[in-house]
């Protein structure tokens, strides 16, 4: 039986980034291989910043991209899904973005700031990596326990990346708040994060949608799309 939902695609959409040209074959990939069916909209950052823009969606998918043209947008669209136990993937870029959310709305840290965003902010939670990830594979270690774990299926994993910016600072405080960090480079740098107690709450700094040729999705794309046919089949996405 075929499950059908709807996905937020969430990013200023461009034939330059090459995880925005994936999203067609994973989708297709995703139809064919697990009867996922997705039907996937597009939302510029600016028009996320509209009150409920990704309200009513099955699963919000921030994807890579940034900078985006609107920071608040962005936010504006972790926010719903964490409020609203909206499933959400964030990478790259999206991951990012859920950290400052996160600081920003639920651990009160409202001066934190993406330095891709604030180059002269006096406190950002996104900085600089000290090595560039952009065109780069590293190993991943995953805690045990973790939604990371049980969507991944291994205590390791190696990923790509095309990214140079990361967390640095306050992650004790987000931690404190119930953020958890799932997975660690071989330097112990956080990777993924997820929120325990929502239905599907999972962000990568790498960029699952890179793995292979895109004929095969990665476990967290299918994890997602999984999260997304639940959340449809439950109804909560028709009576938001």
């Amino acid at each position: 039986m075929t499950n059908t939902a709807t996905l937020a695609l969430v990013g200023d959409r461009s034939p330059h980034v090459l995880s925005h040209t994936r999203i067609p074959r994973l989708l297709e990939a995703l139809a064919e291989r697990d009867r996922l069916v997705l039907d996937a909209y597009w939302i510029p950052s600016q028009e996320a910043e509209a009150e409920g823009a990704v309200r009513g969606f099955d699963a919000v998918w921030v994807l890579p991209g940034s900078p985006y043209r609107s920071e608040a947008g962005v936010l504006a669209a972790v926010r719903t899904a964490r409020e609203e136990g909206i499933p959400f993937l964030g990478t790259c870029g999206g991951f990012q973005h859920a950290l400052l959310e996160f600081a920003r709305d639920v651990c009160g840290l409202t001066r934190v700031a993406h330095a891709e965003n604030d180059p002269d902010a006096a406190d950002p939670l996104i900085e600089p990596l000290a090595c560039s990830l952009v065109g780069h594979e590293a190993a991943v270690t995953i805690e045990p326990g973790s939604l990371a774990q049980s969507v991944i299926g291994s205590a390791r994993t190696v990923e790509r990346y095309f990214c140079a910016y990361g967390p640095t600072r306050h992650l004790d405080t987000l931690r404190a708040h119930g953020l958890r960090f799932s997975g660690h480079d071989e330097d112990g740098q956080v990777r993924v994060a997820e929120l325990p107690g929502h239905p599907f709450f999972l962000a990568s700094l790498f960029q699952p949608e890179l793995a292979g040729d895109g004929s095969r999705p990665h476990p967290m794309v299918r994890a997602l799309a999984r999260a997304a046919a639940e959340h449809a089949a439950s109804g909560l996405s028709r009576s938001a």
